[in-house]
């Protein structure tokens, strides 16, 4: 037989001043690193242009040079004896195209000096618009 007296319990009751402090310290915190930046704006009336479509695409040029320093212009393998057989190469498949795009594709262990042989040549061969191509490495 239980003879004590029945006793109320208090319920439990959840303390919010802590909380209150903690989120006003958290508020405080992200208004002070928060950068306030007011842009200025501008009214800016940018000019039109109207002009004819371009018929005549620009044919580019692939040239390949691989790690031991064998070219290849256009898929073609081309012999190379001096930059002027690439300056050669270069006016064959520029065809009559005045200034083509040279895309140079370089294998990574090539020489540097077989790169610079390409942008000789295309120097030579009168062709001022050079690019290379890159591959993204996934890590």
């Amino acid at each position: 037989m239980n003879f004590q007296r029945r006793r109320s319990r208090d319920e439990p009751e959840i303390n919010l001043i802590p909380m209150i402090d903690v989120l006003l310290v958290i508020l405080i915190f992200l208004m002070v690193t928060t950068s306030y930046a007011k842009y200025s704006e501008l009214q800016i009336n940018l000019p039109e242009a109207s002009g004819e479509t371009v018929a005549d695409k620009v044919k580019s040029i692939n040239v390949a040079v691989d790690a031991s320093e064998h070219y290849a212009i256009n898929n073609r393998g081309v012999t190379y004896t001096g930059v002027e057989s690439l300056v050669a190469s270069l006016k064959d498949a520029a065809g009559d195209q005045t200034d083509p795009t040279i895309i140079i594709n370089a294998d990574a262990k090539a020489p540097h000096q077989s790169v610079i042989n390409v942008m000789e040549a295309a120097r030579r061969a009168g062709f001022g618009r050079i690019t290379f191509t890159t591959q993204i490495q996934n890590k």
